[in-house]
C-alpha cells in the first residue's frame, strides 16, 4: 500500500473524513499489475497504416460529421505538412479544421500489431486505446455499433457488413465475428505473449446517429422498439413538409444522441445490451477463461452516467476477471471556471479503480512549464498531496498519470504555450497566438524534466502517442496527427493554418527524445521503490527551485534530485539524504555521486541509487 512519509511519521495518503462520509475501510484492492503499469494510450486511425487495402472510402464516412464528402476525396498522405491542404481539400474553399474532420490517414490494427515491438523496446506494459468499434468518423466517439470492430481497421471492410447484415443487434446469441474482430483478438494474443495489457474505451453516455437502435427510431419514429432508448423531445409529423423530429444530444451536439437513464443509470434494455458487450469483449469464446479478452475498460465522461450503472458495471467487469483495472474519464466539473474534479466518489472500491490523473497533469505543467502561472515545489508538493488525501491510497497507486492526451495539446507544445490554463484554447483555430512551432533546446529540457517527474512519482505514467518521438501540437485535431516513425521521411511543416508566416520545422524521429523515454521507462520498471514504494519529500527549496524526494520500497530507496530552473545550480547532498550511504549512482548517467557538493545542469533530474 503506497504511503506518504513526511517528518519521521507515517501519514498514509487517506482523510478520514471526506464530503462528510467516512471512507470505507475495506476498499477492494486494485489489479497488482496496474501499479506498475507504464501505460501508452494509441489512437488508432493516426497510429500506423500497416494495410493499404483496408483505407476508408468515401461510403465508409457517411453519416459522420461534416456529412459531406469532397469531390475528388483521397486518403492524407501519411507523411504530408500537417496544415498544408491537398488539391482536393483546396476545391470547396474550406478552411483547414473542416478539412481535417474529414481526412483519413488509414491507421489500423494491423499497424499496431506491426509496431508492438517498439512498443515492448521502448518499454510499455499496457495499451489503452482510443475506441475500436465501427463509427464513420476518424476518431470513433460516435459508435455505430458495440459489438464489432470497425472494418476500416480490419482486414476484409468489404466482407465484414455481410456479417453484421445477418445479425439482429438486439439479440446476442445472433452476433458473430467479422475479420476485424479476429484480428483485434490476435493483437490481444500478442500484446498478452509480451506482457502487455490491453484496455479499451467504452462510450456508454452517448451514441452517434448511425447507431443501430438510433437508426431505428428515425425508421420508426414513435413506432420503434427503441424510442425509450433515447430522450426523444418529439417525433415527425408526416402529414407536413418538415421534420419535427428532435432529441438530446450530448452537450446539445445532435451528432451524439445521448442513451436515457433513469435513477438507476442507463435504463434497463440499454443495460442489459451493454453488460453483453462487456462480456464479449472480455471472455470472447465465452468459456470463463478471460485471458483472450480484453484486460479493462476506460470509460468516457463517466462523470454524466449515474454512480448506480457504475457500481453494476463494475460488477460485471470484476465477475468476469477480478484483475481487470477500469479507469474513468473524471475531469472538468466546471470547464468555464478551470474547476476540476475530485473524483473520489468514483473511487471507494464500488465503482472504478483509478481515474485520468489530469490534476497531476495541470501540477506538472504549472511547476515546470508556466511562468506566470507557475508554482513553487512547496506549491507543487501541496497540490500533489492534496491528490493523495482526496482518493485511497491503493487507487492514488493506479491512476492514470498522463501528460498529454487526444483532448488536449500535447505536451510538447503545452510547454511552447505556457500560461494557459489546461485544456483552455490551445489551438490556433481557438487561440490566434497560439504558437505551432517545434519546440526549442531550452522547451525539451523541459520536457525532459517534467517526464522524469512523470516517471519517479506514484502512479502509473501514460504516454500519448508519438510523444516519446518528439511529436508536437495543439489540442484536437492539432494532437492526431499521423505518428512519426523512424523510417518515415516527413515534409517540413511550412503551412500555417491561417496563412501566417511561420519559421519552416523539420519533422523526423528524434532519436534523443526517444531514448530519454526508454530509459526513463527502463528504470521505472526495473526498480519497484518507483511505482509502488513510499514517498517521502526531503527538500522544497522555493528561492532555487530544487525538490528533492526519495522513494522506499523494502530495502531499496532511491533520491530523486530536481534543478527545475534554467542555471546550473550547486546543491549539498547529506548522509540523511543518502541513508548514510557513502555512494550513489545515478541511474540516467551512471555517474557516481558522493555526499557533499552536487552540481545540478538546467532543468535536471538525477535519480540516484
Amino acid at each position: 500500500m503506497f504511503k506518504l512519509i513526511q517528518s519521521s511519521l507515517l501519514l498514509f495518503a487517506l482523510t478520514s473524513n471526506l464530503s462528510g462520509q467516512n471512507i470505507p475501510q475495506d476498499i477492494p484492492r486494485v489489479p497488482g499489475w496496474a501499479k506498475q503499469a507504464v501505460w501508452y494510450q494509441i489512437f488508432p486511425e493516426r497510429f500506423n497504416n500497416g494495410d493499404r487495402l483496408n483505407d476508408p472510402r468515401p461510403n465508409d464516412m457517411n453519416g459522420g460529421w461534416p456529412y459531406k464528402i469532397p469531390k475528388g476525396w483521397q486518403i492524407s498522405p501519411w507523411t504530408s505538412d500537417w496544415y498544408k491542404l491537398q488539391p482536393w481539400e483546396k476545391q470547396d474553399g474550406h478552411d483547414f479544421y473542416w478539412n481535417a474532420g474529414v481526412r483519413r490517414y488509414g491507421g489500423d490494427l494491423q499497424g499496431v500489431i506491426d509496431k508492438l515491438d517498439y512498443l515492448k523496446d521502448l518499454g510499455i506494459t499496457a495499451i489503452y486505446f482510443n475506441p475500436l468499434f465501427e463509427s464513420p468518423s476518424l476518431h470513433k466517439y460516435d459508435a455505430s455499433m458495440y459489438r464489432h470492430i470497425d472494418n476500416n481497421f480490419g482486414p476484409k471492410p468489404y466482407l465484414d457488413p455481410k456479417v453484421w447484415a445477418k445479425e439482429n443487434p438486439a439479440d446476442p446469441a445472433t452476433w458473430r465475428w467479422t475479420s476485424a474482430d479476429f484480428l483485434f483478438l490476435k493483437l490481444i494474443k500478442l500484446c498478452h505473449e509480451r506482457n502487455i495489457k490491453v484496455i479499451i474505451d467504452g462510450v456508454f453516455n452517448h451514441v452517434g446517429t448511425t447507431f443501430w437502435a438510433f437508426q431505428d427510431v428515425i425508421r420508426n419514429q414513435e413506432n420503434s422498439k427503441f424510442k425509450d432508448w433515447f430522450y426523444i423531445k418529439s417525433f415527425d409529423n408526416p402529414k407536413t413538409d418538415s421534420n419535427e423530429f428532435d432529441y438530446a444530444g450530448w452537450y446539445g451536439v445532435k451528432d451524439l444522441p445521448e442513451l436515457k437513464e433513469d435513477e438507476n443509470g442507463l435504463i434497463p434494455p440499454i443495460r442489459e445490451h451493454i453488460h453483453a458487450i462487456v462480456k464479449r469483449w472480455m471472455d470472447p469464446n465465452d468459456n470463463g477463461d478471460p485471458s483472450d479478452g480484453i484486460d479493462g475498460w476506460r470509460l468516457d465522461v463517466a462523470d454524466m452516467v449515474n454512480h448506480n450503472f457504475w457500481k453494476d458495471f463494475r460488477k460485471w467487469v470484476k465477475h468476469i476477471n477480478p484483475n481487470a483495472y477500469i479507469t474513468g474519464e473524471v475531469w472538468w466539473k466546471d470547464w468555464e471556471k478551470n474547476i476540476m474534479f475530485d473524483a473520489a466518489p468514483w473511487l471507494q472500491g464500488d465503482q472504478f479503480d483509478a481515474v485520468m490523473n489530469y490534476r497531476f497533469t495541470r501540477a506538472v505543467k504549472r511547476f515546470v512549464s508556466d511562468k506566470k502561472l507557475h508554482i513553487t515545489p512547496t506549491s507543487f508538493v501541496d497540490s500533489l498531496q492534496n491528490i493523495m488525501s482526496d482518493y485511497p491510497p491503493e487507487n492514488f497507486s493506479v491512476l492514470m498519470n498522463l501528460l498529454g492526451s487526444h483532448d488536449t495539446e500535447r505536451l510538447a507544445s503545452l510547454i511552447v504555450n505556457p500560461d494557459q490554463f489546461y485544456d483552455h484554447y490551445g489551438n490556433p483555430k481557438q487561440n490566434p497566438d497560439f504558437k505551432i512551432r517545434k519546440p526549442n533546446r531550452t522547451e525539451r529540457l523541459k520536457q525532459a524534466l517534467m517526464v522524469g517527474i512523470q516517471m519517479t512519482l506514484p502512479g502509473a505514467p501514460m504516454i500519448y502517442y508519438g510523444d516519446e518521438a518528439g511529436m508536437w501540437g495543439g489540442d484536437d485535431p492539432d494532437d492526431r496527427k499521423p505518428m512519426v516513425w523512424p523510417e518515415l521521411s516527413y515534409e517540413t511543416e511550412k503551412t500555417h493554418p491561417f496563412g501566417k508566416q511561420r519559421t519552416p520545422d523539420s519533422v523526423y524521429f528524434d532519436q534523443s527524445i526517444f531514448q530519454w523515454y526508454k530509459k526513463l521507462i527502463s528504470i521505472r520498471n526495473d526498480n519497484r521503490a518507483l511505482s509502488i514504494g513510499d514517498i517521502k519529500f526531503l527538500v522544497k527549496d522555493d528561492q532555487r527551485e530544487i525538490l528533492v524526494y526519495s522513494r522506499i520500497y523494502d530495502t531499496q530507496r532511491i533520491l530523486i534530485l530536481i534543478n527545475n530552473k534554467n542555471s546550473q545550480q550547486s546543491f549539498t547532498l547529506n548522509k540523511n539524504m543518502t541513508g548514510n550511504k557513502t555512494e550513489l549512482q545515478d541511474m540516467i548517467s551512471g555517474r557516481i555521486f558522493n555526499p557533499g557538493l552536487v552540481t545540478l545542469y538546467p532543468y535536471q533530474i538525477l535519480i540516484l541509487k
